[in-house]
């Protein structure tokens, strides 16, 4: 597995995949960069060069939709949870119910949820879309300050603020 590391508005991530694909996207943890695997190699090349690329255009604005070729690894549920993340334009959100009748499947709104959470490429697969049934934010692997930071990035409302507190 190669891997890189990217400094964004919202911290350092960690890319990692290989020639052909992208693998993950890891958000820092508390502001610190998350540490690449013991037998990975660091490389910007491959599939991580293009990414790279797309996730610079989408942190200035310039980017609404990525085109990269994934890998994700997971069950089949999982995966169809997140071809449909993919499917929720720049911009919108909607809820875990929704998300979950999308998927085929009304009832499931937890397991879509916990789908959600294991989404090994967030923002490029973009689990910071999904909210409460009530508008609020809920649950995220990257921290709340985070996804309100992505939210805020793509309704045009991010701010200084937003990243010192997604920093945090």
């Amino acid at each position: 597995m190669l891997y890189c590391k990217m400094e964004t508005p919202i911290g350092p991530l960690l890319l990692a995949g290989d020639r052909d694909a992208v693998h993950y996207i890891k958000f820092p943890k508390q502001g610190t960069a998350r540490k690449p695997e013991p037998d990975w190699q660091e490389s910007s090349g491959g599939a991580l060069r293009e990414a790279l690329k797309q996730l610079r255009e989408y942190f200035a604005g310039r980017r609404t939709e990525f085109d990269l070729p994934l890998s994700p690894e997971g069950t089949a549920f999982q995966r169809t949870v997140w071809k449909h993340l993919q499917k929720i334009p720049y911009g919108q959100t909607i809820s875990y119910g929704e998300l979950a009748r999308r998927v085929g499947n009304p009832k499931a709104s937890r397991a879509v949820g916990a789908a959600n959470g294991k989404n090994p490429i967030p923002i490029v697969i973009p689990c910071h879309r999904v909210i409460g049934a009530n508008g609020t934010l809920t649950g995220f692997g990257g921290g709340l300050p985070i996804k309100k930071a992505l939210l805020d990035l793509e309704t045009g409302q991010f701010s200084i603020r937003s990243v010192a507190v997604a920093a945090r």
